[in-house]
């Protein structure tokens, strides 16, 4: 099975092929640039640098969000398109899980963190349990301050990873103390091929059924709701 895995949904653009239990190939960059623009012709340059056709896929995974609106209608749409063309089986991750999916060797709780402003997070927590990774608690925007006391609560270690930890990095030390680790930098990029890993036995969805987790609501579309009382 060959699969061809698509995260837009943040700042990185990750783009990678997975032939059985092998990665074929991988792009990932961490740039604050259109994913519109760049993200098919980094499919298409990966495909052509790696000697796959697109009638050698066998499924496409998509990283269905939370993240940035835009960049998660894009990987989506793009995903989508391709399942049905191609006519072949989509499925979709959690962004925040993929991400959380990196710590496979921490022993203990994984917080992947998301940046939503205002104090506020986009975050769920995750272990690994037997070599495979477990929700623990949902995927959810909250108050950090929130989410860290009721970490504290239970008192066991937390990693926290992703490119905006370093926006709170101060607030989770002084909530969390000892038990909070901040993971290296090399942690904080979602991999696609351990997106596509993460897919390849996820059941196969309804392509035209599958839409962005965005969590919450745009702000343009709390407005309107707001407008329409």
């Amino acid at each position: 099975m060959t699969i061809l895995a698509i995260d837009t949904s943040n700042h990185t653009l990750g783009i990678a092929l997975v032939r059985d239990d092998t990665v074929i190939g991988e792009s990932i960059t961490y740039l604050k640039k259109n994913h519109s623009v760049r993200a098919m012709p980094t499919v298409e340059a990966l495909m052509k640098a790696c000697g796959v056709m697109p009638s050698d896929l066998s499924k496409i995974v998509v990283a269905k969000g939370p993240g940035s609106y835009t960049g998660v209608r894009i990987g989506v749409t793009i995903a989508k398109t391709l399942a049905w063309t191609l006519s072949i089986p989509i499925s979709s991750i959690s962004s925040l899980e993929t991400l959380a999916a990196n710590a496979r060797y921490f022993n203990g709780w994984i917080s992947p963190i998301f940046d939503a402003r205002r104090g506020q997070v986009y975050t769920g927590l995750y272990m690994y349990e037997e070599g495979k990774i477990k929700e623990v608690k949902p995927d959810q925007n909250v108050l950090l301050v929130d989410w860290l006391h009721d970490l504290k609560k239970a008192g066991k270690p937390v990693l926290f990873l992703g490119h905006d930890v370093h926006l709170h990095q101060e607030t989770i030390r002084s909530i969390l103390g000892k038990i909070a680790v901040l993971a290296e930098s090399s942690l904080h990029n979602p991999r696609p091929s351990v997106l596509a890993m993460l897919g390849a036995n996820r059941r196969a969805e309804e392509v035209h059924q599958l839409v962005p987790n965005y969590i919450r609501l745009a702000e343009a579309e709390v407005k309107w709701l707001e407008g329409q009382k």
